[in-house]
Parts: C-alpha cells; sequence; structure tokens
C-alpha cells in the first residue's frame, strides 16, 4: 500500500493505493474508496477507467430470464406415402379442419388437415417427397385457448340391409383400410372417369378421398354414408 499526500485548489487529499491480486487499484481519496481498472498494454496517455467500489458492490443483479415460450405442435404422416400438394403456407393462419397437405397413401388421396384453429410455422417436406409413418409435415402453432380437438363420435350405425353382392365382370372399388364412411360423391348410374372422387372415407384420423380406379358407370352402391367398413370391404361396383 502507498500513502500519498497533496493539495489542489487549496484543498488537502490524503490517498492511499493498494494492489489487488486481480491486477486493479483499490484507492482511497478522502476516505472515499474507488476500484480502478488498468487495462493491458494501454497506451500512455490512456486514462484508467475508475468507478466508485460502492457503486460496483450495489450493482443490479443481472434481470431473470423470460419464461419459454410455449411450443408448438407437429403435424405427421399417419402412414407412409408420397407428398402430391402442399396447400398451406408458412406463417398462414388456419382454422380446424383446414387441409394443410395432400399426401397419397395405399392408393388414396389424404388430406392432411388442423386438429385446431392456430397458424402454420413451417412446412417440413415438398411436393414428390416420399415419407415414413411418422414424419414431420407441418409445424403447426395452435391458437391462444384453443381447445383440445375432441374425439369424434362414433356415427351411429345404419340399420342393416342386404348389399347386392358385385357382378364378376364390374370394377369394384374396395375400402383399402378399416375406417367410416363420411360422405359419398357418385350415385347409381353416373358415369366416372378413372381418378373421379368417388366416396370419402375416415381412417386414421385423415379425410380419404377414394377414387375411381377405372373409366365406367356406377351400378351400385354398397355402403352408406356414416357406415363403418374393414379393409377390403366392397363399397361401389362400376360397370
Amino acid at each position: 500500500m502507498k500513502d500519498f499526500s497533496f493539495k489542489i485548489a487549496g484543498r488537502n487529499y490524503n490517498t492511499k493505493v493498494e494492489e489487488q491480486e486481480n491486477g486493479t487499484l483499490l484507492v482511497t481519496v478522502n476516505d472515499k474508496t474507488y476500484e480502478v481498472e488498468m487495462p493491458a498494454q494501454a497506451p500512455a496517455a490512456h486514462k484508467p477507467v475508475v468507478k466508485p467500489a460502492a457503486a460496483a458492490a450495489s450493482a443490479p443483479s443481472a434481470a431473470p430470464k423470460a419464461a419459454p415460450a410455449a411450443k408448438g405442435s407437429t403435424v405427421a404422416a399417419p402412414l407412409p406415402g408420397t407428398i402430391t400438394k402442399i396447400v398451406a403456407k408458412a406463417g398462414q393462419q388456419v382454422k380446424k379442419g383446414d387441409v394443410l397437405i395432400v399426401m397419397e397413401a395405399m392408393k388414396m388421396a389424404n388430406d392432411i388437415v388442423a386438429e385446431a384453429d392456430g397458424t402454420v410455422t413451417a412446412i417440413c417436406v415438398g411436393e414428390g417427397q416420399s415419407v415414413n409413418q411418422g414424419d414431420a409435415l407441418v409445424e403447426f402453432q395452435p391458437a391462444a385457448g384453443a381447445a383440445a380437438p375432441a374425439a369424434p363420435k362414433a356415427a351411429p350405425a345404419p340399420a342393416p340391409t342386404a348389399a347386392p353382392k358385385p357382378s364378376a365382370a364390374a370394377s369394384v372399388v374396395s375400402a383399402p383400410l378399416p375406417g367410416t364412411i363420411t360422405k359419398i360423391l357418385v350415385e347409381v348410374g353416373q358415369a366416372v372417369k378413372a381418378g373421379d372422387t368417388v366416396l370419402v372415407m375416415e381412417a386414421m384420423k385423415m379425410e380419404n378421398n377414394i377414387t375411381a380406379e377405372s373409366a365406367g358407370t356406377v351400378k351400385t352402391i354398397l355402403v352408406q354414408q356414416g357406415a363403418q367398413v374393414q379393409s377390403g370391404d366392397a363399397m361401389i361396383e362400376i360397370g
């Protein structure tokens, strides 16, 4: 420690200088202490940075970190398939039930829909891309306060009727997997082309467009709206 006494403008100053282990100086002038930082290799003309020790001790603590924002949800592929159309865009606000992506799987055009109101934050796939079950398709941020999607109510089973058996020469549209018929888009006697959607069925939480595999005329409709079908069940006969 070094002591200095001097007078400036008629006022006496008593000074003590003490070197600290961290390289700083503790300077006391007339009982008021300052912590002086000495920058390494500073030019001679550069003045040391001075800050009162008391002020340093009372410096406010770092502000607490903000809580992380709630994570969004991921819309995943319910089964392997190929992306045929991207309907939504990043940043787009959508409503529950709006179609986000169309993918082909098991010879069906499957509409991938939003399960709640919210905003699309990212599209994870491109058109023509093959995906596996569970692959992320869309990053989605549900709207604040959006209720979780309710489990769909089972449609009342229609009264059993004896469905006519398709003739051997007819083309039969069969159910590719278990599901529920939600919409029938054709009538008996209607002419259809290959690729035309003939009915819509819900399976694995997706609205699936069932299409005709060949051109012809609808001979018989073997199912009703609300009916539950199993994989391989005949649904429409086209002659």
